[in-house]
């Protein structure tokens, strides 16, 4: 799974550069689709249950499944969340990040760093014996700690020849339930916070899911092996390498 997971981490490094004020969701969207396709593969959320693009960009109070838009223009103080996933050679690749668009207030800055640090601490649960919800409680305590609230509707999941696999990976709980982690399992692990209140709800569009109060939320997601010698973070990219590292 190195090779699809490698291209959605390129593609992601390449989607943070092209954050800027004034582009639009579809315009990254674009973007995204002609790099995975150069890189040999298909996009993995394309059509997927129905869903009309290659990225999901959940822009500020939408948590996740945003529908790229030419309507929807980024504008400094915003933040996206950027998800893609992709296909090659049978195998799938999953992973996400939130970016600042321009400069955002120091609240909106910490909302970002506690997410991220949120699941540095999950994969740091990663290990052969350790229990699946020793994941789902490291992020939760992590979140809480910091004054926040972790979504609850949505989870992150398994992934190998299909996008998403058993088992699903909450990111809360208490520790030492669920099943064992085995070396060789793949799992995409991906906290979603809010500012406020967790409660989410869904968009006519079927799809967008955004706070219930308005508040802004933040996503991020990495596809993870389970190795012999701790977590193998697959979609590392190269400001992640070093909590990759700490991770294991």
């Amino acid at each position: 799974m190195r090779s699809a997971n490698r291209l959605v981490a390129q593609v992601l490094e390449a989607l943070e550069d092209a954050v800027t004020p004034g582009v639009t969701t579809a315009e990254l969207d674009t973007l995204a689709e002609r790099l995975v396709r150069d890189g040999g593969a298909v996009p993995a959320f394309k059509g997927y249950r129905g869903f009309p693009a290659t990225l999901c960009t959940s822009v500020n109070s939408e948590v996740v499944h945003g529908i790229p838009s030419r309507k929807r223009m980024l504008v400094d103080g915003d933040i996206v969340s950027i998800d893609i996933g992709v296909k090659l050679d049978g195998f799938f690749g999953d992973s996400a990040v939130t970016v600042a668009v321009g400069q955002v207030p120091e609240r909106t800055q910490a909302l970002l760093r506690v997410t991220r640090e949120s699941l540095e601490q999950g994969i740091s649960q990663v290990k052969v014996g350790g229990r699946l919800s020793d994941i789902s409680h490291a992020v939760q305590h992590w979140v809480e700690a910091h004054g926040f609230s972790v979504v609850r509707e949505f989870v992150g999941h398994g992934i190998g020849e299909q996008l998403h696999e058993e088992p699903p990976i909450p990111n809360f709980g208490s520790p030492g339930r669920g099943p064992k982690l085995a070396a060789g399992m793949v799992l995409a692990i991906e906290p979603m916070v809010a500012m406020g209140r967790p409660e989410v709800r869904v968009l006519g569009d079927g799809w967008t899911a955004m706070t219930r109060d308005g508040s802004l939320a933040a996503h991020f997601e990495h596809t993870v092996a389970v190795g012999e010698d701790g977590p193998v973070i697959l979609t590392a990219r190269a400001e992640t390498s070093e909590a990759a590292s700490v991770a294991r």
